[in-house]
């Protein structure tokens, strides 16, 4: 007797074996694994009925009629100040009202303290806010608000790690604000699996997403980060907030930066940058005191540079040090810069101004641990790294902008009458640029009043201006005898024409 294709006992045990399917990208699979092979996600596989009935959604009358978006009031989402500048710069000018906001970084960075100042300045004009913790008791979140004067009358705090009981402070306090620390931390009674899981942590985000759109409630999610620096949790926790900010530092640094990845109310280009102290964190809007040194007179192998993180232009000063190593192999140690980039600086160097550091240690650092990774920084790396070989400062009042191609050949960068602009604020005189094909100055960009634009072809020639009356500064300014001209310096001054 002849059977239909597709019937039989084993057809009918695969139709009805489960199956399993990853939560964030939907990848199936016929029996468990723990890491997804669609999106390489841990622990996302759930198990799926093979035959489900079909379901369809019947049309339901609407809570408010659809209407013309000229029509629509914005007084509701009006946006009200943190309190901290820097943090109402992040944002695109501070809280909207009904807007949830992430806030992931590493653990120890300074996320709590930052959030209960943010709690007290808006509690001391007249708000009521809603501080809820779930990692620490009440009282250690009380010794750190004595210690960083953060106590205030309007700022209500419970320990809780129930998603019901989190609401019900809610419904009972009634805030103008409200932190959530941390919400992997937060677990609902309605669905299986233990605080921070993936079912708990789209679940609490859901329902606290809900009360925060329904009350025109803002909220600051506190996220905690995996080993590599992401986010923990769902992928989807990062779509259904409408801000997500990224809190970084190092450890050993008092400079903690807050940059926006995600922002529906503003841009995210901008960076807010916070010094954390034993007092608490304050906001610096002029963060050029921990990334330059302060010195009388020039040193050899120093150079200032202008970077851009966002929209925001950073002074970085990069030191440089070349001194006689007795190992086999000379060591190659950097902080805060590319290796990459300062491998490639050491080879043009060597090749262009035939100036190698062969069989010498070459120690390249920034100042107060900001981060160099651009390739505008190129100039003041080589212009280090120079300075450092030869032994000569360069000429004070010295900004360098600008890339650094394998031919030696300087190229112009972005943003340049941004940093120039930030360089005349600080006070610097000249700056070390690349030369423009055409335009007025270098690059097409006419100088600030203040700064003498020192435009340059090539490394030789920007070594050449930069050392250009050096040796003479450093006798005018500590008495000193004036260093005599190296080899280096006759050979960039010839290269650039006697100028």
């Amino acid at each position: 007797m002849a059977t239909t294709r597709g019937s039989g006992p084993s057809a009918r045990g695969r139709a009805a074996a489960p199956s399993w399917s990853c939560t964030e990208c939907g990848w199936g699979a016929a029996k468990w694994v723990g890491r997804c092979p669609g999106c390489q996600a841990w622990g996302t596989m759930t198990e799926v009925g093979a035959a489900e009935p079909a379901r369809t959604t019947a049309a339901a009358p609407p809570r408010s009629p659809a209407r013309p978006i000229a029509d629509v009031e914005i007084a509701l989402v009006a946006r009200r100040s943190t309190g901290v500048g820097e943090l109402d710069r992040v944002l695109g000018g501070g809280l909207v009202p009904g807007a949830v906001i992430l806030l992931a970084g590493e653990p120890g960075v300074g996320k709590s303290t930052l959030l209960l100042d943010v709690a007290a300045r808006t509690a001391r004009t007249g708000s009521r806010v809603l501080y809820v913790t779930g990692e620490e008791s009440a009282a250690q979140v009380r010794l750190r608000a004595q210690r960083i004067g953060a106590v205030e009358d309007g700022l209500m705090l419970a320990a809780e790690g129930d998603l019901g009981a989190l609401l019900g402070h809610v419904e009972a306090v009634e805030p103008d604000l409200l932190v959530v620390d941390s919400v992997q931390t937060i677990a609902s009674r309605e669905v299986e699996g233990t605080a921070g899981g993936v079912a708990q942590v789209r679940e609490v985000a859901a329902a606290v997403i809900a009360v925060a759109k329904a009350r025109h409630l803002p909220v600051v999610l506190v996220g905690h980060v995996t080993k590599d620096g992401g986010i923990a949790g769902p992928r989807v926790l990062e779509h259904l907030v409408d801000v997500v900010c990224q809190f970084e530092g190092e450890r050993h640094s008092r400079l903690r930066m807050v940059r926006a990845v995600k922002n529906r109310y503003g841009p995210t280009d901008e960076v807010g940058c916070f010094d954390l102290g034993d007092s608490g964190i304050e906001g610096l809007a002029d963060p050029s005191g921990l990334f330059l040194s302060e010195r009388r007179s020039p040193e050899p192998g120093c150079c200032v540079t202008i970077t851009l993180d966002g929209a925001r232009p950073m002074p970085i000063e990069v030191q440089a040090l070349v001194a006689t190593s007795s190992a086999p192999h000379p060591r190659r140690a950097t902080a805060g810069v590319d290796p990459a980039r300062v491998s490639m600086v050491l080879a043009v160097l060597e090749s262009r101004l035939a100036r190698g550091v062969a069989g010498q240690d070459v120690y390249v650092s920034t100042v107060g641990g900001a981060r160099a990774l651009e390739p505008a920084a190129d100039v003041a790396l080589i212009l280090a790294l120079a300075s450092a070989r030869s032994g000569l400062p360069l000429r004070p009042g010295l900004v360098a902008v600008g890339e650094v191609g394998l031919t030696g050949q300087l190229r112009p960068t972005t943003g340049l009458e941004r940093r120039l602009a930030e360089a005349v604020r600080l006070g610097f005189t000249c700056a070390v640029v690349p030369e423009g094909l055409g335009g007025t100055g270098a690059s097409g960009v006419r100088a600030p009043e203040g700064l003498r634009l020192l435009p340059a072809g090539d490394v030789a020639a920007a070594l050449a201006l930069a050392l250009d009356g050096a040796d003479s500064a450093v006798g005018a300014s500590d008495g000193r005898t004036p260093a005599a001209p190296t080899d280096e310096l006759e050979r960039a001054r010839r290269a650039r024409g006697g100028r």
